[in-house]
């Protein structure tokens, strides 16, 4: 009380002697000590003073700053060590071809000492992108699920059976593909050929065999690709505040519009993130596609029948029996390969971003829900 007092005492003082209280009270003022030494002689009494933050970093803050650049230089150093190698090793292919030849055209002659992956790389973004179309929306409904509507007692074993899927390794699944699911898709390959002929790549010629097609091959891609996007969807939608969830559910939405509203927007970024993982795990399979897809040099725009390009299906089925101008244009292939995950990468970073700034701009559909929970 007797602190309060001084300091009510203090500030009616220095109220008294503002200059909005007119000149009549100057010469009261003349008399009241000044409020610089008033402050000046609180700090001497030990009052409370703002905390200096110290910006310089701590010891700790050095070590950790050293691992992680060290680790970010590792990472670029060995991206930068194969690429070195890629293009080192594929010189002699580059220079028999040429190098807009080798990218351009569908070959592949080693006697002649001719080679082309043209026709391998529209076959490999085709492969991946039939996987895609068969794996979002599988893995989406599946993370949705297993966050939102599984029991507690169900969850927890689904999420084991998915990251179980996803650590498998890529022979299994073309095992699988080849002797169990390759003939239960020889009938939807036919009902998409009857239907849907006048879609080109659903097409095919009288009596093409439906087996070992991109179409097969895409499926079994696709499979692979499920538990991938699945577990990286599933940790990004759980990290949706449940404040929000239950606002939306307090106001009278449904499940499925607070899904809608609320959760698919908030992970819009990591699920396109997540999607990018999967076409990229795509774009590199190896095993499963060179034992599913009969593996062809030319563009097979007809995507029902047999006959396929991967590049590196092609790699696996043809390393071991080449020559040395033969294994320098496998090489190669594998550059065009690098190359390619490298672009789709780099466009997946600016789909991410610009994601980023609708999201951080007010772009996402549960701003309405923000406004009338504040």
């Amino acid at each position: 009380m007797a602190k309060a007092s001084r300091t009510t005492t203090v500030s009616a003082k220095f109220a008294w002697c503002s200059p909005a209280v007119g000149s009549a009270a100057n010469g009261d003022c003349q008399n009241q000590p000044d409020v610089s030494s008033i402050v000046s002689g609180a700090r001497a009494a030990g009052a409370d003073e703002p905390r200096r933050i110290h910006r310089a970093p701590t010891p700790g803050d050095r070590v950790f700053r050293f691992l992680a650049s060290s680790m970010g230089m590792v990472s670029m150093l060995a991206i930068g060590a194969t690429a070195v190698f890629l293009v080192y090793n594929a010189r002699p292919a580059l220079k028999s071809t040429g190098v807009v030849s080798f990218f351009v055209k569908s070959v592949w002659n080693p006697t002649a000492g001719r080679f082309g992956v043209g026709g391998l790389l529209i076959g490999t973004v085709m492969i991946a992108a039939v996987a895609l179309i068969v794996a979002l929306p599988i893995s989406l409904a599946t993370a949705i699920f297993i966050n939102e509507y599984a029991p507690a007692r169900v969850r927890k074993g689904l999420v084991l059976v998915v990251d179980l899927l996803a650590a498998l390794p890529s022979l299994i699944f073309g095992m699988w593909g080849l002797f169990a699911l390759q003939e239960h898709l020889v009938g939807p390959a036919q009902w998409l050929s009857d239907h849907l002929s006048a879609i080109p790549m659903f097409q095919t010629d009288q009596g093409a065999l439906l087996a070992r097609s991109t179409f097969i091959g895409g499926v079994v891609v696709g499979i692979m690709v499920i538990p991938i996007i699945t577990s990286v969807s599933r940790d990004v939608m759980s990290q949706v505040p449940r404040e929000q969830c239950e606002g939306a559910l307090a106001l009278g939405g449904s499940r499925w519009g607070m899904i809608r509203d609320v959760i698919l927007p908030f992970g819009r970024t990591g699920i396109i993130g997540a999607t990018i993982l999967g076409f990229g795990r795509a774009l590199g399979e190896t095993i499963a596609v060179a034992l599913v897809v009969s593996i062809v040099f030319a563009p097979q725009a007809k995507i029902l029948q047999a006959g396929g390009g991967s590049i590196a299906g092609m790699i696996a089925t043809q390393f071991g029996e080449a020559n040395e101008l033969a294994r320098s244009a496998l090489v190669a292939a594998g550059l065009a390969l690098f190359i390619l995950t490298l672009i789709v990468s780099l466009a997946a970073r600016a789909v991410v971003r610009r994601a980023a700034k609708r999201g951080a701009g007010g772009g996402s559909r549960f701003g309405w829900l923000k406004a009338k929970m504040a």
